[in-house]
């Protein structure tokens, strides 16, 4: 378990974005880097059930929502600004907002997000770097990670038009995709996908967190619909498996009851016979769990229900005498694994 302890981390330092503001400063000063947080040791504890509200700098920094202004108050570069920016001269205050971070390891833009501060964060965007847009704070969050748990549709838009990445993972091995498709930020999503061609998307959607979902998986485990859907039109693999046990998301529609991710999954073409890791395919799963609709809909797609799964098992094996899945197999006067199968009708 340490082992896989230290891979989790391992992992975590690869995908996080080294001290963007380091390395900015470097290209300013040439002078020695920084660490981002004095006290950094890596992600903090997984935040108690229902306290999922991003980190401690929300409602406890001293950063409030006036001092927020008063600091981006003619920080915002003019033209002249720009060039200057360009050329690697920035004026001390603006180096100075750029280079501040918080004890949880936050630039201002992550506070001004945090705070629900539409106009300032887009000024910021407009001010920052895109090394300092990618900065992670304590809990592997980027400014993308914050805006789309918050909804913050505008401020999705104006950080993936400025190049904010899309395959950061925070602490939970989640990127801003994943938290869109699991919150349900249909239009955050959107933003995220909208001017990305399929072959750079693809490493997004096949990102797994540290449970092993992805995206896809995400969004049919709660149900969302459109999302769904929308990245069935940007070509996700709706056949792609969970790390821990290979479902699809075909599978964990089935087990949780959902025709209607079924019948979109479906109608898009997934795999209605892909089998997880122990053999079972959606079909064992909505028979096993006595879901005559859905099993019905899976042998009109053309589930074979004949596949068996590592204990041996064909899906009629699973029925345990419910006469309404029964009906659906196509056998008459035939036992299959001592049990009778008489007479059924079609």
């Amino acid at each position: 378990m340490a082992s896989d302890d230290c891979r989790k981390d391992d992992l975590l330092e690869d995908n996080r974005t080294d001290s963007g503001i380091d390395s900015y400063r470097s290209i300013l000063k040439s002078e020695e880097r920084r660490e981002p947080s004095a006290d950094f040791s890596g992600p903090r504890d997984k935040c108690p059930a229902g306290e999922e509200r991003l980190d401690s700098a929300y409602g406890s920094s001293s950063i409030t929502v006036e001092s927020l202004s008063e600091i981006v108050v003619g920080c915002t570069l003019s033209s002249a600004q720009e060039e200057r920016a360009q050329s690697s001269e920035l004026t001390e205050q603006e180096e100075n907002l750029l280079t501040t971070i918080t004890e949880d390891g936050d630039t201002i833009l992550h506070l001004a997000i945090i705070h629900e501060d539409r106009f300032i964060a887009q000024q910021l965007i407009q001010l920052f770097p895109k090394e300092v847009l990618d900065i992670q704070n304590n809990l592997y969050q980027s400014p993308l990670h914050l805006a789309t748990y918050l909804n913050l549709t505008d401020v999705v838009k104006g950080l993936v038009e400025k190049g904010a990445s899309l395959e950061l993972q925070d602490q939970e091995g989640n990127t801003a995709l994943h938290v869109a498709c699991q919150h349900g930020q249909t239009e955050c999503a959107t933003e995220m996908t909208r001017e990305i061609s399929p072959s750079k998307l693809a490493p997004v959607l096949e990102t797994q967190n540290w449970r092993g979902l992805a995206c896809l998986h995400l969004a049919a485990l709660n149900r969302q619909h459109q999302i769904m859907k929308l990245l069935g039109k940007k070509e996700a693999d709706l056949n792609i498996q969970e790390g821990t046990s290979g479902k699809t998301a075909l599978h964990l529609a089935a087990e949780l009851h959902d025709i209607t991710s079924v019948k979109l999954l479906l109608s898009r073409g997934a795999n209605v016979d892909a089998a997880m890791f122990n053999g079972c395919t959606p079909l064992h799963l909505a028979v096993g769990r006595q879901d005559a609709a859905i099993a019905h809909l899976l042998c009109q797609s053309g589930a074979d229900t004949m596949l068996r799964n590592m204990e041996d098992e064909t899906a009629l094996d699973l029925a345990d005498g419910n006469d309404d899945i029964l009906a659906l197999f196509p056998f008459d006067d035939i036992q299959i694994s001592g049990r009778s199968v008489v007479s059924v009708k079609f």
